[in-house]
């Protein structure tokens, strides 16, 4: 391998974003961002590395095998690299803004790094927008955060999103109910994941069974759903669960009706530090999620909500951006002709110098338009 090869290579997972791409994305996040902002969510700035115990700590255990850690030689403390920016997010909000008036609204954006990448998501960097909502545990909260990302979805021309509602806390509500040892709830956790049922009754006696296999059958469209969850008998905590659910579908559909809703009772890959009303929101145009979302603690016990989106698979399913209306400017074009074009909305690409031939000039710098006379006319 040449070394220009050896340079370019970079590793699994690790790409560089080019022209025009880069600069698409800078738009994207720049929208999202005025559009949260308008809804009253303020912007915050993490930082892309911090000590390992802050970052790590409470909910973000979860996040403990994704997490880069590197040794700080100023401090000879562990540092991470952010996995995830949520919980920087409810870091700042519990410290630094720990006295600010609640509910506390912020949003970010970022770049996130992983430790490996998963079959749907094989990138390990990538960029993250998203909005915190910290310090009500109001059903409304949780609706207002699934209405706010799927209609920023919607302003960037995606009016085909459904969101996919879970309820993390439900499953470990009826292990806990039927007193299931570690090992049992592993396997069992394996198999629902795996939407196994004959796996799930093969594990646990039948009339246990049953209940996580009726769970199973629940899951699709928000008002079926809901309907086969209450049908069931569940003990008190996971019952109440259900009934939260219900409201916040009930408050999302009257802010946004035409929203498609499902529920999953019993997904959780993805949702290890939640505590409450979770989803994830998907698009039929990828294979990926747009982003995923939901409701945990704060610091432990602050009560917050919250959705990420994900840049890379919003960006792939937006339509390209209408191509630059470039110019070229000969070498010695007055700067009042430039400032001028680029008023208008030209993207104005200035000659260095000299050139016999200005118009192939300008196509060899893929500019469809140059300056003559301070007129504009076609390359072809």
């Amino acid at each position: 391998m040449n070394d220009y090869a050896n340079r370019a290579l970079l590793p699994a997972g690790l790409r560089d974003i080019l022209p025009p791409d880069a600069a698409f994305e800078a738009e994207i996040v720049q929208r999202l961002m005025g559009y949260f902002a308008a809804q009253g969510y303020e912007r915050v700035k993490p930082p892309l590395i911090e000590f390992e115990e802050s970052l790590l700590t409470g909910v973000g255990a979860g996040m403990a095998g994704q997490t880069f850690r590197i040794m700080d030689p100023v401090s000879q403390r562990m540092m991470g690299v952010r996995a995830d920016m949520t919980l920087q997010v409810a870091r700042i909000a519990t410290t630094r803004l720990g006295n600010a008036p609640r509910p506390l609204r912020l949003s970010y954006a970022g770049q996130v790094l992983r430790v490996k990448g998963s079959q749907l998501r094989p990138e390990r960097q990538f960029g993250q927008a998203g909005l915190e909502l910290i310090g009500s545990d109001s059903p409304a909260a949780d609706a207002e955060v699934v209405v706010l990302a799927a209609e920023a979805l919607a302003e960037l021309g995606l009016s085909d999103v459904s969101v996919d509602l879970t309820l993390p806390t439900l499953v470990p509500a009826l292990c806990a109910d039927l007193d299931l040892d570690e090992a049992t709830i592993g396997r069992l956790r394996g198999a629902l994941d795996h939407k196994d049922a004959a796996l799930v009754a093969a594990i646990l006696p039948a009339a246990a069974a049953k209940s996580f296999c009726d769970l199973l059958q629940a899951a699709g469209p928000a008002d079926q759903a809901l309907a086969a969850l209450r049908s069931m008998s569940l003990p008190r905590a996971a019952a109440h669960e259900r009934d939260r659910l219900a409201v916040v579908v009930e408050l999302v559909r009257s802010h946004a009706p035409g929203l498609a809703l499902t529920v999953d009772p019993v997904e959780n890959r993805g949702y290890e530090y939640h505590s409450g009303v979770s989803f994830t929101i998907f698009s039929r145009r990828a294979i990926a999620e747009l982003g995923r979302g939901g409701r945990y603690l704060a610091d432990g016990d602050e009560p917050a909500t919250g959705v990420t989106l994900f840049m890379d698979t919003v960006q792939a399913v937006l339509p390209a951006p209408a191509a630059e209306r470039r110019v070229f400017l000969p070498f010695g074009t007055a700067r009042e002709v430039s400032a001028r074009l680029r008023g208008e909305g030209w993207v104005t690409v200035a000659g260095l110098e000299e050139v016999a031939d200005p118009r192939a000039e300008a196509r060899r710098l893929n500019c469809g338009h140059l300056v003559m006379a301070d007129r504009v006319i076609e390359t072809e």
